[in-house]
């Protein structure tokens, strides 16, 4: 991964000849929370800062809805695409942000997954999708796994744990006590597509109690301000 820096603030992810991906830090304060003016200002300089022609997202509502971008934000937690120079992303601040691609076939998709979207397979909708209408091959999809509150100090409650614990390709481990290991849960439903293990790329930075790196904890800090992780295919 690479650090790209804009004034005061910080990028993470990685730039290839035909797209780039990247996570926002709350480095600087960069705010994208949609429903504020700052947060807006700052989505419409993504077009400044990475040459993006337009920004996809959605109004997130924690559902496993994926929808293709055609320019319209819709309700959803899934978005796809394969036009170029339009950069499609998540908003979070403790859920999972997960950008996906396929380089051969040229389609990119990004992906909030919370609790629920985890517990509701929205990852492997969001595959079988990409397959379906994109004619994308398992071998071929990459996974990045972003920056989200780890099973370090991902406490939830004993129903929770428990409704988990019974989903066939999670199983006990995916819980430790009362903690929720979401990066497995998402790393099992990969692997359940036949995507290689290799092209599954993890961030281990935990949003609530990572000092070295700075992150937007809903938990921690009951904030309003989200990062936005987004993914762009360049002309």
């Amino acid at each position: 991964m690479i650090v790209k820096n804009i004034g005061e603030y910080r990028f993470i992810g990685e730039e290839f000849q035909d797209l780039i991906l990247y996570f926002s830090t709350a480095k600087g304060g960069l705010n994208f929370n949609k429903n504020t003016s700052k947060g807006l200002e700052n989505i419409n300089k993504l077009k400044e800062w990475f040459g993006a022609e337009e920004v996809g997202y959605l109004n997130q509502i924690h559902s496993n809805i994926i929808v293709d971008y055609h320019g319209e934000v819709q309700d959803g937690d899934g978005i796809i695409t394969n036009k170029k120079s339009v950069a499609i992303g998540v908003f979070t601040a403790d859920c999972v942000p997960i950008i996906i691609f396929d380089k051969k076939r040229q389609v990119i998709a990004a992906v909030h997954s919370g609790w629920k979207g985890t517990y509701n397979f929205i990852l492997s909708d969001i595959i079988k999708n990409m397959m379906d209408k994109y004619f994308v091959q398992s071998k071929d999809i990459v996974v990045y796994i972003g920056p989200h509150i780890n099973k370090c100090c991902y406490k939830v409650g004993e129903e929770l744990i428990r409704d988990f614990k019974n989903v066939k390709i999670y199983g006990e481990n995916v819980v430790c006590g009362d903690k929720l290991d979401l990066t497995l849960c998402i790393k099992k439903q990969c692997l359940n597509y036949n995507i290689p293990e290799e092209n599954i790329k993890i961030l281990n930075s935990c949003t609530f109690c990572d000092e070295e790196n700075e992150w937007f904890s809903y938990r921690k800090h009951r904030t309003s301000n989200r990062m936005f992780s987004f993914i762009m295919l360049k002309k």
